[in-house]
This record gives structure tokens, C-alpha cells and sequence, in this order.
């Protein structure tokens, strides 16, 4: 197998408790976003829009539906011959086996597959964000540095600094002074993205060790970053200017979805150059009815809508009835508001219904987004 520069490790095995009904039978990642993708779209298009060819994909949590979505990679072009994309689950060995204990031991349970490709660098992400980035530049940053790792980090609002893993930086050369997990009192707003790349023998040197250590959970944030920085290792970060979001909790799933409409979004789904590739079956085109009115919304393949649509996302096959109207929501696939519903500010599962005359969800922002979890029924009774 020939030698490849850089491959990817895509940590997609997280159960994503915090959305809740989403995710009772599915992994977040696998979580349907905008319409016509699933969540884990927007890094598997960073890599095939970066030249990574080759991605490892570490899944866990209900990994059924993930597996079977992500097959083979052709959908973003990664399918090559020697290169692609592999499910790497946990497995059992002859000395046992067990779940991924946390980031790092998920990562260090597959250093086979990291030695098998002999790469230099290994990229390591979350298949749980919504962002368009280039890794060469980020990789072209490492290399210039000569670092052993890079973390791409990005300014975040000073209230919400104590939310993510806080770097201070030297400002002459970017090298990283300090780490710190979710501070109490940050002393810095640059926020780590959860996105590194390591150069190969000190990741595979780094987790090894980490591996016989009984008191280690096992993270990247919380174990190995900090263990390289006692040791004066070099460790530079990367910042990025653009727009990024965890989409891991309802209200920024909800919020993330509105920021995808209107004529100018911050995140545009249509561009070319860039492209967000995903992995949906050729579905019929959307059918508007004579009566519909549709205003300021994405409409994906597959649906039907009679009644009204305001300010919304509807994926693939989902059917809006006549005299039904939704406002502010997201629509997952296959969902079915009934006719004379009214449905504002909520998100709908997968193949969920809302049975007829239905009020779900309230316009007030103050309230909090309702949602229904997948294949369920909500009936006038509920």
C-alpha cells in the first residue's frame, strides 16, 4: 500500500444525548440536517474537498444506520482505489474487547489501521459540526511549524469561553502555552475546535502511553493535550475565520437549521466551489399543491405540500397536508403534519406524524423548541 501524506480518523460514535429524542434509535452523526444530509455530510465533504482520501470512521452508539449511510464513500468521492472510507467499530480481541473508554482510546483501539496506511500525519475530528474547511492550509501550518500537533481553534464570545477547551497562545508564533478544559475563569476566548492533526509517531507514541495509564480517561482534552504540554512538546494552534457550530444540543440543532435560510445565510448550502456532498437515494422531485404557500424555505426531493410552509427546513419525503401550516421548524425525513395542524417553532423526527388539528410548538421564543422524536404519533390526546 503505498504511503499516504495525511489520513483522517472521524470520531463518529457519540450518542448525542443532549438532542435527545433524535437520537433514542440513531448516533448523532447520523442525525438528519438540512434537508437532503445527515449531520456527518460536513466532514466527510471536508475531506473529499481536501484531498484526504482516505478516512477511518469510528462509530459505536447504534451504528446500523450510520454504516449502511456511509458505505463505500462513493457519495463524496472517496472510493478510490488504495484509499476510501472504512467503519471502524469496536472489536473483540483474544485478550478481550470493550466500547471506546473515551476520544483517544477510540483512536488508539485502531492504530492498526493508522500503521496499515503509514500515513505522516493523522487528522483527527468530530462528525458532530457544521463547517466548511480546507485541512491543507491547516496541514500546510503544521508542517511550516515542524509541530507535533496542531489544534485549529477559533474566537468564540468571552461568555461562552468557559463552554470549550481554552488555549492560550504564544501571539509571536502561535505556539500553545496552556490548555484548558471548560475553564471556570478563561483567560483566553480561543476555543479548540476538536479538530488536530499529529504528527504519526508521536500520536501512535502518545496513546500507547496513555493506554497503560490506569488513571487516564482516555480524552484528547483532558488527557493527552496536557500530558504533551508537560513535556514542552510543540504544540501550535490554527485558527480558523469562519463559520463553525456543534450542533449537539436542541436549541443550537434549531437554531443552526434557521441560520440555513434566507437569501444571504451565513452558511450556504448551494455553494459550488465547496460542495456538501451527501449520500440520498434519487427521490422524485418536490410536488407543490395549487392551494401551498411556501415562503422563505428549504424544500427538499420527495415532499408534498398543501397547506402553508413559513421559515422552515423540509427533508426528503416529508408530506404537508392542506390547511396545515408550519413555521420556524425542521422537518425530519419522512415526517407528516395532517390537515388543519399547526406546528411552529418544533422539530419533527424521522416518519413522525402530527395527526389533524394538532397545535405543536409555540412562535415565543421563549419557550423552548418542542420536538418529536422518531416514528412518533402526536395525537390530539398528547
Amino acid at each position: 500500500m503505498s504511503k499516504k501524506e495525511c489520513i483522517a480518523m472521524l470520531l463518529a460514535g457519540g450518542q448525542g444525548s443532549r438532542l435527545g429524542a433524535l437520537t433514542s434509535k440513531i448516533a448523532k452523526p447520523a442525525v438528519s440536517f438540512g434537508g437532503k444530509f445527515r449531520i456527518i455530510d460536513f466532514s466527510l465533504s471536508n475531506c473529499a474537498n481536501s484531498g484526504i482520501d482516505t478516512v477511518g470512521v469510528l462509530t459505536q452508539y447504534r451504528p446500523y444506520l450510520l454504516n449502511s449511510y456511509v458505505g463505500s464513500g462513493e457519495a463524496w468521492d472517496l472510493d478510490e482505489r488504495g484509499a476510501g472510507v472504512s467503519i471502524l467499530p469496536p472489536y473483540a480481541t483474544q485478550e478481550g474487547g470493550s466500547w471506546y473508554a473515551g476520544t483517544a482510546d477510540a483512536v488508539a483501539q485502531n492504530i492498526g489501521y493508522i500503521k496499515e496506511h503509514d500515513p505522516e500525519y493523522v487528522l483527527i475530528l468530530s462528525g458532530d459540526h457544521l463547517y466548511r474547511m480546507d485541512y491543507r492550509k491547516m496541514l500546510k501550518a503544521h508542517i511550516e511549524h515542524n509541530a507535533d500537533l496542531t489544534i485549529s481553534v477559533m474566537p468564540v464570545p468571552w461568555e461562552e469561553a468557559s463552554r470549550f477547551g481554552i488555549i492560550t497562545k504564544d501571539p509571536e508564533d502561535d505556539r500553545i502555552l496552556k490548555f484548558t478544559e471548560k475553564p471556570e475563569k478563561p483567560d483566553s476566548n480561543l476555543a479548540s475546535m476538536g479538530i488536530y492533526i499529529f504528527s504519526t509517531k508521536l500520536l501512535i507514541d502518545a496513546l500507547e502511553e496513555d493506554a497503560l495509564d490506569p488513571r487516564s480517561s482516555h480524552d484528547f482534552g483532558k488527557d493527552i493535550i496536557p500530558k504533551l504540554l508537560e513535556e514542552n512538546r510543540r504544540l501550535f494552534c490554527y485558527e480558523f475565520h469562519g463559520f463553525w457550530k456543534d450542533v449537539g444540543t436542541i436549541s443550537s440543532f434549531h437554531e443552526t437549521s434557521m441560520d440555513l435560510l434566507g437569501e444571504n445565510p451565513e452558511f450556504d448550502l448551494f455553494d459550488k466551489k465547496f460542495p456538501i456532498m451527501s449520500n440520498v437515494t434519487t427521490r422524485p422531485p418536490h410536488y407543490i399543491g395549487p392551494d401551498a404557500r411556501v415562503e422563505d424555505c428549504l424544500i427538499s426531493n420527495g415532499c408534498k405540500v398543501f397547506g402553508s410552509v413559513r421559515h422552515s427546513i423540509i427533508s426528503t419525503d416529508c408530506v404537508i397536508d392542506e390547511r396545515a401550516v408550519v413555521e420556524d421548524s425542521v422537518l425530519l425525513p419522512g415526517a407528516h403534519v395532517k390537515a388543519g395542524a399547526h406546528v411552529a417553532r418544533a422539530i419533527l423526527g424521522e416518519n413522525s406524524t402530527v395527526e389533524e388539528g394538532v397545535k405543536l410548538g409555540s412562535v415565543d421564543v421563549a419557550k423552548d423548541t418542542a420536538v418529536v422524536g422518531n416514528d412518533v404519533v402526536i395525537g390530539k390526546g398528547e
